[in-house]
């Protein structure tokens, strides 16, 4: 696992693909309407410059008390305490504003890469896509969620002194200059260049290793997070002991990748220490150049002595300009890393997004999925939600046999199909081809209703619960602007009750009181399925496809569920194996196995 994970990520490195992908988020966190992230930068950038130009003139305050307190000048001594006690409290002021604005852009930046992100995630079917592949793209909850994050923490932090070293550089640079003639520059010049060398040597190696270990990170979260969604099935298998030994490896394969993690950063911190600790040393020899070449012979000793303090104030903060440059390394390198994971889940969502767009004018695949115009009532309804043409698919992305092939089918209106066959047959998958989660090997699926509440629903073998109250759950996937109705109302307590729900009002204190536990934990199978259905009666679709959406129910409680669909004129497409669903059904598909199908009538 170690190694695998070390090999997968040598390619993320600080590189010149890591700076395309960084201008690429540079364009999202920095929109050209509205500007308010640009001119929050600029003014922590102004503050920044502002703060360096304050901190120069504290620096050269001690100075200037040698001077006064060498000379007894009381009257000079009391305006540099008075000076002083000024300069310090505009830089306290200067550096609680760049703390203030740093926070803001986090909050900012944050905000407009993980909405970017996020409209590119649940479009089309990029979310399900994903999910299937976690060999390619790991994780993308965390790299939206966590990396995203640390990203903008850390960009927040570093970017105003990035971009304001240049300028504080040239200047202390020039003072330099003036203080001890070209030999200080030059000197420190090359100091810091050899230092940078040796740098980005020692930083490449951890930039991969970051990556490989929020990965792993990442996979150790989402184990926890699959033990505590599956808690209950754990449990009722007795099987705390396999997983508490899985859950262990995912730690290990963590902790050994933390381990290499830290070895790496261990040789660049030594470094950067080493660096900063003989700067201060060449501070000296820089000042000691002049002094000793017979240049400043001439001072009497109060002057020499207040021009070596703040010489050596000039050269100390130079050296430390280009120290916090180095030091700035490791927080580079993290960005870096997070810019690769970010970067290669904006890549795959593109393309995706493309796949998307050219299989809408495809061959194999012709629908209407908007639901926002059905909604709006913006697709006509027609007697027929689709016809299947000689489709032939197989599991993607594998070299499996098909499924099944040649297969032709229409669902019209008022002549309901069941759909049967042994496990691994291809029902599912089949309902798949149908959503257009999957493509086809050749054929053509044509769907003449609308995807959503108004054409044709899909009811999954998991049901599928969101976050809020009973009412969320009932009108669901309606968006919460929708207005509330008192006719909803009824309408909503009149399904929940045939369901045999109501109690539900009761224990959630009615329709619109928020919820804190999970609908998986308090409802039963049984309950699941029946607040399905009291969405699907709420939603009233011309057609509905069911997987196995009736197995946790009593043979009674499921004619009841298949009468109301037939009451409100909901053509049905049902996947099972009871014998009792064919009363319900007017024709039967049989997936006989070894891509070979049967339908016949069951009912004239």
């Amino acid at each position: 696992m170690f190694k695998s994970d070390t090999r997968m990520n040598n390619s993320a490195k600080l590189d010149i693909k890591c700076f395309r992908r960084f201008w690429r988020i540079r364009g999202i966190i920095f929109p050209g309407f509205p500007l308010t992230n640009l001119l929050m930068f600029i003014t922590l950038l102004l503050l920044a410059l502002f703060e360096e130009l304050i901190i120069y003139q504290v620096g050269v305050v001690p100075s200037r008390f040698y001077e006064a307190l060498e000379n007894k000048d009381l009257t000079s001594f009391k305006e540099v305490a008075l000076l002083s006690f000024f300069y310090i409290a505009l830089n306290s002021f200067l550096k609680s504003g760049d703390s203030y604005l740093s926070k803001l852009l986090d909050i900012s930046w944050r905000k407009c890469l993980t909405e970017s992100l996020h409209t590119s995630y649940f479009r089309g079917k990029a979310y399900y896509q994903l999910s299937s592949m976690q060999e390619v793209i790991d994780n993308p909850d965390q790299r939206i969620s966590q990396d995203v994050k640390k990203f903008c923490s850390q960009l927040s932090q570093m970017a105003s002194k990035v971009v304001v070293s240049p300028f504080t550089l040239t200047y202390y640079t020039y003072q330099c200059f003036i203080s001890t003639s070209w030999q200080g520059p030059v000197s420190l010049f090359v100091y810091f260049i050899i230092g940078t060398c040796i740098n980005k040597l020692l930083m490449s190696p951890v930039v991969s290793a970051v990556v490989a270990q929020d990965k792993l990170e990442g996979n150790f979260r989402f184990k926890h997070m699959q033990i505590r969604v599956h808690a209950e099935s754990v449990a009722f298998y007795r099987a705390g002991t396999m997983e508490h030994r899985s859950t262990n490896r995912h730690l290990q394969s963590l902790l050994q990748m933390q381990r290499h993690v830290v070895n790496r950063e261990f040789w660049l911190k030594l470094f950067m220490n080493t660096f900063d600790y003989m700067g201060s040393i060449f501070s000296y020899i820089a000042i000691a150049i002049p002094i000793f070449s017979g240049l400043y012979d001439d001072l009497s000793p109060a002057q020499l002595g207040a021009l070596v303090s703040k010489n050596g104030f000039v050269c100390i903060y130079l050296i430390n300009c280009f120290s916090q440059l180095i030091d700035l390394s490791r927080e580079v390198s993290d960005v870096a890393a997070y810019t690769h994971r970010i970067g290669e889940l904006q890549e795959m969502l593109q393309k995706f997004s493309e796949e998307q767009a050219a299989q809408s004018i495809g061959e194999n695949f012709e629908s209407s999925w908007d639901l926002e115009s059905s909604l709006d009532g913006g697709s006509e309804l027609v007697p027929e939600a689709f016809s299947v043409v000689l489709v032939s698919f197989s599991v993607p992305g594998t070299d499996d046999d098909p499924l099944l092939e040649d297969l032709s089918l229409r669902l019209i209106e008022d002549h309901n199909i069941l759909v049967t066959g042994n496990t691994g047959s291809g029902k599912t998958s089949l309902l798949r081809v149908l959503a257009g989660l999957w493509p086809t090997l050749q054929g053509k699926v044509f769907m003449f209703s609308c995807f959503g509440p108004r054409g044709i629903m899909f009811l999954p073998q998991k049901p599928y619960f969101t976050d809020g109250t009973l009412r969320n759950q009932v009108t669901f996937p309606l968006p919460e602007i929708f207005p509330v109705t008192e006719h909803d109302d009824e309408r909503i307590i009149r399904f929940l009750k045939y369901v045999g729900l109501s109690c539900l009002l009761g224990r959630t204190g009615g329709l619109d009181e928020p919820v804190e536990w999970s609908w998986y934990n308090v409802l039963s199978p049984g309950e699941m399925q029946r607040l399905t259905f009291a969405r699907l009666f709420y939603h009233q679709p011309k057609f509905v496809v069911m997987d196995e959406s009736t197995s946790a129910l009593t043979e009674e409680t499921e004619s009841e569920m298949y009468r109301m669909c037939g009451h409100l004129g909901i053509t049905v497409l049902s996947v099972g194996h009871r014998s009792s669903l064919n009363k319900h059904h007017d024709c039967v598909l049989r997936l006989k196995g070894k891509r070979s199908w049967e339908f016949k009538q069951l009912h004239a």
